[in-house]
């Protein structure tokens, strides 16, 4: 058995500073997060929104998503197809819906009417496209009628939006009225996709003719439909919704109480019987329970329950959540879940079931921390099944809800740790890429609409206070995509629906707990505030021991984290002194390398500067001592990963001069020395120049040349500080190293952070970036094309107009 790892010998000081910190973050679960703290990650998620936002109104409007890696829109029919993925793409700009609330929660109103404007002036809905019924009623109905919501809430506070007359809500019906026609079916379940323009079952519909849908599809209708219904007076949108949602309840597997993944939308048999909370199912669960919030009929209530105390039978097994077959609930479907299913412990909370949500959630956590995000899949021994990550919001919208129903700072780490994985791996010069691979760290050139409509309301919740927020958030129920729906359509005129079977009773502790928001759904004489003392979440009952909360997550940590170190129990005679730790070891101590030498450990000098660890566990002197030795290499992988979190984001590389003007954006390495250029305005602008030698090992040859150009130097033979002197003393403005591992590059492996060589490097005062080889060959062929080739050094790719403004 063998393991490698390698590190600078001469980050072992920062190393040991990032463990100090890792165990001061320990210290601090459990305890209060300063005002400041919170202050200061809550101005973090702006920030991030802003990078994300700005860049896909300078990149890829009025396309539907941007295309992070590429700096430019997504347009469907002009990039090689991805199957149902762009279903959700229907050429109305749908990022830009999909934000309009976001805008408002996070104080950014003037940014918001602005938005409104645009969507009103250049967002058509009569497009020949076929689109997804469910994509298209959650992301754009969904945020149509968000940003209705918000408008008015702010017209009506009498600052903005004053001109605003429902034109929203106008766009809002045209699009509800485009995707009824999918609803014409016998068993009142939606075709999967509808034609914006030609509807279904026509010539130039290209729809029509399928068969299945899946149930989460068909039954994540009723808030949107139901809100248009309210907000119009026109009662066939929630009519419809409502049908759907009752043939799924008739087709329910009635000894189970439990739905299939998959069903046949004219006959009503299941196509797939297998059952879960994640994929093809998750969000019908959500809206029967939101549906009840919502709009106050005690049958949608009755149904979840129903279906709730059968997922709690068969498909939980705390923490896990597994599939099952309808017809044989005891009998597993797999043995893999899925993340879609991170929503549900949030959902939990509004049930009012917390400790199985802590458990799940705190599952889902150390899944997280092994693999930096949930994988699209994994499997019941919390290995990658599906690497893919999407940026998905759900396991941050858990966390939310976790930390709002307890209070325990616990979740405000948990937040921490989302925040920084996305900064340190998703983050990009033009937005956040989703991620290929999670073992890897590769990148996939997306940006999907629900990262900026979910991620940023959550995460911002999370950390604001109370006066921070625009609006009181308890007046309004979050959607699937977390658009804000006011709870105030309780009250509006409902179409006329089936009563309640006379003998079900709604007891006081089966309703969530949402102060305001669920009273406001009661009179003063039917139901006394006094019974909500035992609706969820009333922490003085659930958590009297404020140990109680990490006693349910504990057991969970050790199950997931199967590396765990067991102590020794007796030691190898002679060794005389006890094992040599991670932060203790230097690697040019002659007694720490005999010590590694008896644990089955080798040193290897590498010529780029870094030191390869390599284990044998074969080659220790004693199993005591190759024991140590696997202890040491973990401690040490540890302290990288720790040290990693504290790397800056990536820079930008962009090519300004003829042809390119801006167009082509490398995605860059920084150093953590030299010029920040996440402090400088303009950036660093210059016509580049190949250093000799091409090393940069050496005092340069061609340093005529290279004063006042930026240097273009090959990786390896010498440190990057030693580069950075030699083209410093020619006079360059600044450098960029380029990898000479060919066929590397930033799609497929994680950002790389030049160190510095030991030395204090405050002498350094140029910038420097690392390109990996594909990035950097693409430079190095303009440069021979063009011969000369200007390019900007930047923290983030910057738009067109800004670099040349005024020229």
């Amino acid at each position: 058995m063998w393991t490698v790892l390698w590190f600078r010998p001469a980050t072992m000081s920062a190393l040991l500073f990032s463990l100090l910190l890792l165990l001061s973050t320990l210290c601090r679960l459990g305890q209060s997060m300063s005002r400041e703290e919170k202050l200061k990650l809550r101005n973090q998620v702006v920030e991030m929104f802003d990078h994300a936002y700005s860049n896909y109104m300078d990149h890829a409007y009025p396309a539907d998503e941007l295309m992070p890696l590429t700096c430019r829109g997504r347009v469907r029919g002009l990039e090689p197809s991805r199957g149902d993925v762009d279903d959700a793409l229907g050429m109305f700009s749908l990022t830009l819906i999909d934000t309009l609330d976001t805008l408002v929660l996070l104080n950014k109103t003037a940014e918001f009417e602005a938005a409104v404007r645009r969507v009103l002036k250049d967002v058509r809905l009569d497009n020949d496209v076929v689109v997804s019924v469910f994509e298209t009623n959650i992301r754009v109905l969904g945020g149509l009628l968000g940003g209705h919501s918000m408008a008015v809430m702010l017209k009506d506070a009498g600052h903005y939006m004053q001109w605003y007359q429902d034109e929203l809500l106008h766009m809002a019906k045209d699009l509800g009225l485009r995707l009824l026609p999918a609803f014409n079916t016998s068993s009142g379940l939606p075709y999967p996709r509808v034609n914006l323009k030609h509807g279904v079952r026509g010539p130039e519909s290209r729809t029509g003719t399928e068969t299945d849908t899946c149930t989460a599809c068909a039954g994540t209708i009723i808030l949107e439909f139901a809100a248009l219904s309210r907000f119009t007076g026109d009662p066939v949108f929630e009519v419809h919704a409502r049908r759907a949602l009752n043939f799924l309840w008739e087709k329910r597997q009635r000894n189970s109480n439990l739905v299939g993944t998959t069903i046949n939308i004219h006959s009503g048999e299941w196509v797939r019987r297998d059952s879960g909370v994640g994929a093809g199912i998750d969000s019908y669960y959500e809206y029967l329970l939101k549906a009840y919030i919502l709009l106050g009929d005690d049958l949608f209530l009755q149904r979840f329950n129903i279906h709730y105390a059968s997922i709690m039978k068969y498909i939980s097994q705390p923490p896990l959540l597994l599939d099952v077959h309808i017809h044989k609930p005891l009998l597993p479907a797999r043995t893999w879940m899925d993340s879609l299913l991170a929503f549900f412990p949030g959902l939990q909370v509004l049930k009012g079931d917390i400790r199985p949500a802590i458990e799940t959630h705190e599952m889902l956590y150390q899944v997280t921390k092994k693999h930096n995000f949930l994988p699209e899949a994994f499997t019941t021994d919390f290995r990658v099944h599906w690497a893919q990550h999407p940026l998905r919001p759900e396991f941050a919208e858990s966390t939310y809800f976790l930390y709002k129903a307890t209070k325990d700072p616990y979740y405000l780490e948990v937040g921490r740790t989302v925040l920084d994985n996305l900064n340190r791996f998703a983050r990009v010069p033009c937005g956040f890429a989703a991620m290929k691979d999670v073992r890897t760290g590769s990148h996939e050139d997306r940006m999907d609409s629900f990262f900026l409509a979910e991620m940023f309301k959550y995460l911002f919740l999370l950390f604001a206070e109370e006066e921070d927020l625009p609006f009181n958030v308890e007046d309004y129920i979050f959607t699937t995509e977390a658009h804000l729906l006011p709870l105030s359509l309780s009250l509006s005129t409902a179409p006329h629906a089936p009563s309640p079977p006379a003998n079900s009773t709604v007891q006081a502790a089966s309703l969530p707990h949402l102060s305001a928001s669920v009273k406001s759904l009661w009179s003063e004489e039917e139901l006394d505030d006094s019974n909500f003392d035992w609706t969820c979440p009333n922490t003085r009952l659930l958590f009297p021991d404020p140990a109680f909360p990490r006693n349910l997550r504990d057991p969970i940590r050790s199950a997931v984290d199967k590396s765990c170190p067991r102590p020794a129990l007796h030691r190898e005679p002679g060794m005389g002194r006890p094992p040599l730790r991670a932060q203790d070891f230097m690697a040019n101590n002659p007694d720490h390398l005999e010590l590694l030498r008896r644990m089955g450990v080798s040193l290897i000098h590498l010529k780029d500067g870094r030191v390869q660890l390599v284990q044998h566990a074969t080659q220790a002197v004693s199993a005591v001592a190759a024991e140590d030795g696997m202890r040491f290499m973990q401690e040490m992988m540890e302290l990288s990963s720790q040290q990693q979190k504290e790397q800056l984001p990536p820079r930008a590389v962009q090519i300004i001069s003829h042809p390119f003007f801006g167009r082509v954006v490398l995605t860059a390495g920084p150093a953590q020395f030299g010029t920040d250029l996440s402090k400088s305005i303009t950036g660093v602008r210059g016509f580049v120049t190949v250093a000799e030698p091409y090393s940069g090992c050496a005092e340069l040859s061609n340093a005529a040349f290279v004063q006042g150009r930026i240097a273009l130097l090959q990786r390896g033979q010498c440190m990057f500080a030693e580069k950075a002197r030699h083209i410093m003393k020619a006079g360059a403005i600044g450098g960029i190293v380029i990898d000479d591992n060919e066929g590397s590059s930033s799609d497929t492996a994680p950002l790389f952070q030049m160190a510095g060589d030991g030395r204090n490097t405050d002498d350094v005062t140029l910038p420097l970036l690392f390109l990996f080889y594909k990035e950097g060959n693409i430079l190095l062929e303009a440069l021979k094309e063009y011969r000369e080739v200007e390019v900007l050094l930047s923290d983030k790719a910057r738009d067109r107009a800004s670099i040349f403004k005024g020229q």
